[in-house]
Parts: C-alpha cells; sequence; structure tokens
C-alpha cells in the first residue's frame, strides 16, 4: 500500500484526502501535517491523526510524497516549512491540480454509480452551427460590488459576460463597467450583506428576458468554450453548474461544522412542514459528499425562475427566523445555504432537467 501526507486539516485537506485515496486506489493518507504554532487544529481528521511538521520525529517519513491542501496563500510558508525537515517530493493543490483531481475523482464516482458525469468541455454540437442571429439570447450576469477587493489577475470578460453592481442600494457610487444594477425595479438589494449575490440572482429572475440567464462572479467564471450557447442549445441543456466538489463528512454535517447548525436545522425543518414530500429525498442528497458550490449557473430562463420560485421562499424564511448576525461572515449564511439547496434542487429532478457540469476559475 502507497502512502502520502497532506500538509492542512481543515475542509481542503479533508477533500485532497478524499480526492487522492478514490482516485489513487491503494493510497492511504498516513497523517495531515500542521505548522506547530497553529493551535485550532484537530487532533484527528477522518480518523487520520493530525501531526506537527517538526524535524527529528520518528515517525516522520521524508520519503513520502506531500500535499499541500490549504488555501494558496498558505502554499509557499508551508513548501519551506516541509524542505526544512526533509521533504523533497512536494505537491502543491493549486487551481489546476484541484480541477484535475476533482474531475478524475467524479469521472470515476459517476462512473461506479451508473451515472453519466456530463462536462462542458466534453460537449460537441449535434445540429449544424446556426447562424449567430438564430442562436438563442444569452446574458451572463457579473455579479461586481463596491465591496470588492481589486484583482491581480487579469481577465477578458466574455462578450455574453454583463456587469451586475449588486447591493448597489447600499452603494455611494457605480462599479466600473456597470451594466445593470440589482436596485432597479422589484429588488432586494438592500439586503445585500446577508444575500450576498443572491440579491443578483433575485433580479435576474425578477427582470432578465434572455433565453439563456446566468450568473457567475468578479472572481469566479465558468471556463467556457467561445461557442458555449450553440452547445447548449444544440444539446439540450437545460443547466450548467459548477463541477460539483466533495465535503466531508456530508454536505449536512460539513456546513453544520462551519457555521450555525440552528439555520440548518431550521431549513430542515421548514422543508418538512413545507414540502413533506421532498424531506426524505433532501435528507439522503444532504447526506451525500457532491455540491455544486458558489452560487453560479446558467440555465434556460424557465428552469432559472423555477428554481428561483421553489429557493427564494426558503431563504426568506430562515432569514427571518435566523436575523442578524454581529459576525459578517456567518452573517452570510442564507448565501451558504442556497448553495446546497441549490445543488439539492437539480440533483433532486436530474430526470426533469438535463444538467451539464463546468470548471471555473478563480481569480486572485
Amino acid at each position: 500500500m502507497n502512502k502520502a501526507y497532506i500538509a492542512g486539516a481543515h475542509s481542503r485537506a479533508r477533500t485532497a484526502k478524499a480526492y487522492i485515496e478514490y482516485v489513487e486506489a491503494g493510497t492511504k493518507v498516513a497523517a495531515f501535517l500542521v505548522s506547530p504554532e497553529m493551535e485550532d487544529n484537530p487532533a484527528e481528521v477522518d480518523g487520520v491523526p493530525v501531526l506537527p511538521i517538526v524535524s527529528g520525529e520518528n515517525w516522520l517519513d521524508t520519503s513520502l510524497p506531500v500535499y499541500i491542501g490549504t488555501r494558496g496563500v498558505n502554499h509557499a510558508k508551508l513548501a519551506e516549512e516541509l524542505r526544512t525537515v526533509g521533504f523533497t517530493d512536494i505537491r502543491p493543490i493549486n487551481m489546476q491540480v484541484d480541477i484535475e483531481m476533482r474531475n478524475a475523482y467524479l469521472e470515476k464516482w459517476y462512473a461506479a454509480h451508473g451515472r453519466e458525469f456530463v462536462r462542458m468541455d466534453t460537449l460537441q454540437c449535434v445540429n449544424s452551427v446556426k447562424d449567430l442571429d438564430d442562436l438563442p439570447s444569452s446574458t451572463i450576469y457579473m455579479a461586481t460590488s463596491v465591496f470588492d477587493g481589486a484583482l491581480s489577475d487579469p481577465y477578458t470578460p466574455l462578450p455574453e459576460e454583463k456587469v451586475l453592481q449588486v447591493g448597489a442600494a447600499l452603494a455611494d457610487h457605480e462599479v466600473n463597467g456597470r451594466v445593470y444594477a440589482d436596485d432597479e425595479g422589484e429588488n432586494i438589494s438592500d439586503r445585500n450583506r446577508q444575500f450576498c449575490e443572491l440579491t443578483g440572482l433575485y433580479w435576474i429572475w425578477k427582470h432578465a428576458q434572455q433565453d439563456y440567464v446566468g450568473l457567475v462572479h468578479y472572481r469566479r467564471h465558468f471556463l467556457l468554450p467561445e461557442n458555449w450557447v450553440s452547445l447548449l442549445d444544440s444539446q439540450g441543456i437545460d443547466v450548467l453548474l459548477p463541477v460539483p466538489l466533495y465535503v466531508g463528512p456530508s454536505i449536512k454535517e460539513n456546513y453544520r461544522e462551519r457555521h450555525i447548525a440552528s439555520d440548518w436545522d431550521f431549513v430542515e425543518e421548514y422543508i418538512a412542514e413545507h414540502m413533506p414530500q421532498e424531506y426524505d429525498s433532501f435528507r439522503e442528497i444532504m447526506g451525500g459528499n457532491l455540491y455544486s458550490p458558489c452560487n453560479m449557473l446558467i440555465a434556460k430562463k424557465q428552469v432559472f425562475d423555477d428554481l428561483c420560485e421553489w429557493l427564494f421562499p426558503i431563504l426568506f424564511a430562515v432569514a427571518e427566523h435566523g436575523g442578524t448576525r454581529d459576525d459578517r461572515y456567518q452573517n452570510r449564511y442564507p448565501g451558504f445555504l442556497s448553495e446546497r439547496l441549490i445543488t439539492y434542487f437539480f440533483e433532486s429532478r436530474r430526470e426533469k432537467y438535463k444538467v451539464v457540469y463546468c470548471n471555473k476559475n478563480f481569480l486572485a
């Protein structure tokens, strides 16, 4: 049996363990390695010990490969600590490596479950190519706010990507390149501190008229080919979602560990009361490990509307129940919950809607 280490001990490291052990059959993670000065690490993760990176320890086998499963900002420091104690095979999991590992995991997982994992970069047009004037209309709304930090990575938007200023009702100026604002017409723009990009989702639902509509972020975009509209149209695709992410121990428990557990409990109670026919499937799917993050999607407008009509009553109810939070991060719980709810909506209706997945970027 092959062994490896993972540097890190939180959500990204747990995800890396799942990918490595599932894709590389016969490989086991021997330990999670952490900086000795870090005091917020658990003693073990999923039964695997969490150990400090300290030289001279007889349990430390520096001949093994070690993957760095943390945020990219911590990679250089951890790599230096690992080199200092004698590691030479150091494998940072950057965005490209994460994409490759995730896709390999999903291809194997879907095949094992008798399902097809359809990715955007594998599609081909099945009909004759239409003239541009005959293609369905499309707009991908790029959520941007005055509170966003500056980007250091270059990015050229697709012709279909248009800036939608979210939280515009709370802003004192327009963002650069603004085409739309989420405080125009019927809106929830003033709830942006809690609902984040969902104020944009709501605005698109109420105002967009295109055949295909989508929501992305100023830092996160789908990695789409130029002919993406032709591909979706020719294949009859209803919705495009981010390639799913593995989280452990389950979608439900991962949320309850990282956020405020009572919000999740309220959602379950709401579904049990108002959507009893969905309660069992919700618990089953949320007991799994795969969800599409970031509240990103591109869909036929009617499918987009179907989602929003189902989603927002739940989010408004949980926000009324939970109120506002002093912790700015945890105050965004409607946005965190919606990532899981969107995943559930389409997974539970996979016989109704034709779904395809797409890789995404993350701009620094």
